[in-house]
């Protein structure tokens, strides 16, 4: 077996965020999350405390959505809903930035926003920040990526999936742009093993995907794999 077989489950945010999510969906993400291990689910705020009943103890890291899915709330209830989604049991917040700012190419706002944000919350949680690369140019992608990293966010995530899916050229402009002082996670459309290849190679560190199964199945498959 590759090596991509055996670490992309530990790459994958296993996520359910669409508005139609019901409890069984939850329980469900978290089983599948255990079964393959996977490195955490994504689940939307009101969740929260469902996925800490079922992996308090487990390696699975809860990761919650705030200004989900258009970014466009005002800073004190992004930084409310935040620090409530940790207070629930988040391990990671993925925050999406004011994005009409960011199309205006107002980045001293998006990274002064993104700066309050992460000094209420505590140092050891996490904090991703979503930018919708798709509504953006190169040059705003790559300005948007310096806000998050002057916000002191730990990563820059490429869009939420609402609006598009991601792309191999957006990974390589955050992941340039970031230059080493934080990670990329990709998100968007990320249904075949391959894709989820050429994300990892073009500087991707994790992938939020709610295709996760279908393509470890893939995967299964393409490595006459015989294991559940």
């Amino acid at each position: 077996m590759t090596d991509i077989y055996e670490n992309l489950n530990l790459r994958f945010e296993h996520t359910a965020l669409k508005p139609e999510t019901t409890t069984k969906d939850i329980e469900k993400l978290c089983q599948e999350a255990l079964l393959w291990q996977f490195y955490g689910v994504v689940v939307n705020p009101v969740w929260v405390k469902e996925c800490q009943t079922i992996l308090r103890n487990t390696k699975i890291k809860i990761i919650s959505v705030c200004g989900f899915p258009l970014g466009a709330n005002r800073t004190d209830i992004k930084t409310m809903e935040a620090v409530k989604a940790v207070n629930d049991g988040a391990n990671e917040i993925d925050i999406v930035a004011n994005i009409g700012w960011l199309v205006a190419d107002e980045f001293t706002k998006a990274e002064k926003e993104i700066t309050e944000i992460r000094k209420s919350l505590p140092y050891n949680i996490i904090l991703k920040v979503i930018i919708e690369a798709n509504k953006l140019n190169k040059e705003q992608q790559i300005n948007a990526t310096r806000s998050v990293i002057n916000g002191g966010a730990q990563f820059v995530k490429t869009g939420t999936g609402f609006f598009g899916g991601v792309t191999i050229e957006q990974v390589k402009t955050l992941y340039h742009a970031a230059r080493g002082q934080i990670e990329i996670k990709a998100a968007g459309g990320i249904k075949e093993p391959k894709q989820a290849r050429e994300l990892i190679e073009a500087g991707a560190s994790r992938l939020g995907c709610s295709s996760s199964i279908q393509i470890m199945e893939q995967l299964k498959i393409e490595n006459n794999d015989k294991r559940p």
